[in-house]
Order: C-alpha cells, then structure tokens, then sequence
C-alpha cells in the first residue's frame, strides 16, 4: 500500500504526522509512505531527519483573501483521482483547510467534542491527537520538598510568556522552586541576557531548546505554556497541572477554544495573555504551593487524555484502503 501524508509548517503539526507515519509502519511494514510539504518550511528538514521521504511543493500558506491550499493542493487532487481522504483536525477551532476538504474527506480524526459544528457527524471520529514518542519514559530528578516549574514557549518561543517571567526575575530567584525556563531561538538572547543581569540565579535554568523533554515534564509539578494542540495533547496525556497562556496570533483564536476545552472541566487554568504580565507569575506562584488544587487539576486532565491516538488514526487509514 501507498501512503501520502501532507501537512507541516510547524513542530506541533510536524510530530503529529510523523507519529501516525510511525504507527502505519509498524501495522503495515511493507507501506510505502511518501510526504509532501511546502519547499522552505520546517518539514523539509524534520520529516527526512525522522527517515521519512519528502517533497516538497512552491506553496504558500493560507490567504483568506484569496483562498489558496497548503496541504490541501495534494488532498484536492487525491479526491479527483478517487483516492481516499483521512483529515486529521487537531484544533477546538477548525481550520479553514480542513473545513474546505470535509465534503471530500471518508474519515475526520478530530480531537475534541462538539466538532459537529464544522463536520459531517457521521464522519467523526475521536482520536485525540498524536503525541512525540517516549514522551510518557520521562524519569524524574524531583529533590523531596521542591516544587518545580516547567515553562515552555515551542521551538521559536512565546513572547508574552518571556516578558511575563523576565519582569519577575528578582522575585523568582527569590523562591525556593526549581525552574525550567525554555524560550525558544528567537526570545533565547534576550532572556539570557535578563538572567545574567538579575545575578544568574541557580534555581533558574534559562534555555533556548530541551532535548530531554520527558525528563523535564516528569519533573515538573505545574507547567507554563500556550495553547497548541500538541502541547495540550501531551499535558493531558501526562495528567500535568498546567497554566495555559493562548497565543493570540493564531487564526480563529483556535489557541482560546483549546484552552478553554479544558477549563470548563476544571482541567486547567486560564491567563488571557493580556493580562499576563501582570498575573501570570502571581498564578503560577500561588497554584504551585496549592497541593489540593494541584491534584485536581491533575486528575481532571488527565481525564480528558487519548492515548495510542497515532495508533487508532493508523487503523482508521488502512480500514480506508480496504475498503477501496
């Protein structure tokens, strides 16, 4: 069997993919499995480096101006060849791609409730959505009596969340958690700079990457962090107590229907990223000393977590091919 598995642009739509690339493997071992992407972005050089082949087209993103395809260009045409169409929809929000190709898709893996407002019921399916592999063989190095504070921006980094922690340095030297402060590439320069002036604090470890991710959440008691579909994904499926800060650069606001999935079932707490800098570190300072909230939050995402999500997309797709 033939696989084409298109979609990309950033971390949290590249691991997912790959995840389910990595499930149609071991169920189908012989599948060939080829991806196509946009020339430039990020998934011409992760997709090859997780041992997957690409190609990559002269696309560009979304103009809702003048409506245009991303991934849609190869799904579009796989549906006028008469070629099975699985939609993988991460989001609380749908995306505009997504609800272009609806009527065109036979399966829609979607990862939250009420997604009947944007697709053919009969044709959901919750999934829930893949996660990194390994990310639930985090070891712990949590010292007795410590709290510790996981905060993470994605690759590139958050920059309401970095302003936030970098106007409250002096008073998080001062406390006596251990944090993780991961900021991204872009933001790395500048933060390390307002850590070194504010006396390179040891409780604080300020990076720009964390290749050790499962350690660094098996560690945590409570973690900082937007509202991607990945992120929430991994938070739930590790049962971590979490502050979500939306980025409000994203389309639809999707970020703020992902977060607030969670708070209505008391799963998670929410700081609009306008009022971050005023109140983040006070939440997070306040939550992290609150053991009987912190377990209930823990229980309630837990809760709301899909595991083998890669898995059961897998088996969705290769019932498609049986089908045909």
């Amino acid at each position: 069997m033939k696989y084409l598995i298109s979609g990309g642009g950033t971390g949290g739509h590249i691991f997912p993919a790959v995840s389910i690339a990595n499930a149609l493997r071991e169920l189908d071992p012989n599948a060939e499995i080829l991806f196509v992407g946009a020339l430039g972005r990020m998934e011409m050089e992760r997709v090859p480096q997780a041992g997957y082949k690409i190609i990559g087209l002269p696309v560009r993103g979304f103009n809702r101006a003048q409506p245009c395809y991303a991934s849609g260009a190869a799904m579009k045409v796989a549906a006028k060849m008469g070629v099975p169409i699985l939609l993988q929809e991460q989001n609380g929000f749908a995306g505009v791609t997504n609800k272009l190709l609806k009527d065109d898709a036979s399966v829609i893996c979607v990862a939250y409730d009420h997604m009947e407002r944007f697709f053919p019921a009969e044709k959901i399916i919750l999934t829930g959505n893949p996660v990194r592999q390994n990310l639930t063989k985090g070891k712990s190095s949590k010292k007795d009596g410590e709290k510790n504070l996981l905060i993470i921006g994605g690759s590139l980094g958050a920059r309401t969340i970095n302003e936030s922690i970098i106007a409250a340095l002096p008073l998080l030297a001062k406390s006596k958690m251990h944090i993780v402060w991961q900021t991204g590439k872009v933001y790395f320069d500048k933060c390390k700079a307002a850590w070194q002036e504010n006396g390179s604090p040891k409780n604080i470890e300020c990076l720009d990457f964390l290749s050790d991710m499962p350690d660094r959440y098996a560690t945590a008691d409570l973690v900082i962090s937007r509202a991607g579909a990945s992120s929430i994904s991994e938070l739930c499926l590790l049962g971590k107590p979490a502050i979500l800060v939306p980025s409000p650069n994203v389309a639809e606001d999707h970020q703020t229907h992902n977060a607030m999935a969670l708070v209505e079932k008391n799963a998670a707490v929410l700081v609009k990223d306008i009022d971050a800098r005023n109140s983040l570190v006070d939440t997070a300072l306040t939550l992290i000393q609150d053991d009987k909230k912190l377990e209930t939050l823990h229980k309630n995402i837990l809760a709301l977590a899909q595991p083998d999500s890669a898995k059961r997309i897998a088996q969705e797709v290769i019932k498609l091919t049986q089908q045909k």
